[in-house]
């Protein structure tokens, strides 16, 4: 199945606590939730929190259609689903864990190649930053050489601070006016452990 490829081989034998089992649901019904009320994203297909590969859930998100370009308002939007499950995490347990480095990892480098590569940035406008090369030594990987200055670094640091700032603000606010359907979630998840699309649908109306 399609999970096995986006996020591993499950992983059943893995014994969490309680305690775990209800951050991780919280956590994903965080992402579905976000997922499911932004507009500029993709249907939520499934969420889970049967450990994965290293994931100890995960939710998934198919396009309706192949898609070839994506927008600034679509890259927006899942930055912010990106960094749900650690704004629900914050709002209902007051606390943080490492379980949303992969989701930040992700967000981080969405934001920088927003700036540099598809020139979406406000702050230094419709420009590209640094060189693409293909590199036979990273797995043919796309690197990028750097041919700006230090003022220009800093001002894409600065700006890639500011958006996650933002787009965590927003995954936030979303999240606390609709705290029910985050708990009606999330206890669902820990009673079932997965929920397919429909089901999802279902409850968040």
């Amino acid at each position: 199945p399609i999970e096995r490829v986006v996020a591993g081989p499950e992983k059943k034998s893995r014994v969490i606590s309680d305690f775990e089992k209800r951050l991780v649901s919280y956590h994903e019904a965080g992402h579905a939730v976000l997922g499911y009320l932004l507009p500029h994203t993709d249907p939520v297909h499934k969420v889970s929190i049967i450990p994965r590969g290293h994931a100890l859930g995960y939710v998934l998100q198919l396009p309706i259609e192949d898609k070839y370009l994506i927008t600034k308002a679509e890259i927006l939007d899942r930055i912010t689903v990106a960094l749900a499950g650690r704004a629900a995490e914050e709002i209902v347990f007051g606390e943080i864990s490492t379980g949303a480095q992969d989701d930040l990892e992700k967000a981080t480098k969405m934001i920088r190649r927003m700036i540099t590569e598809f020139g979406m940035s406000e702050e230094l406008g419709p420009l590209t930053f640094g060189n693409k090369w293909d590199s036979p030594f990273l797995g043919r990987d796309l690197a990028r050489d750097r041919n700006y200055s230090e003022e220009v670094a800093a001002a894409i640091d600065r700006e890639v601070k500011n958006i996650v700032s933002k787009c965590y603000g927003k995954a936030r606010s979303i999240l606390d006016s609709n705290r029910h359907r985050l708990e009606k979630i999330a206890e669902t998840l820990i009673e079932k452990e997965t929920l397919e699309g429909p089901e999802l649908e279902a409850l968040l109306n």
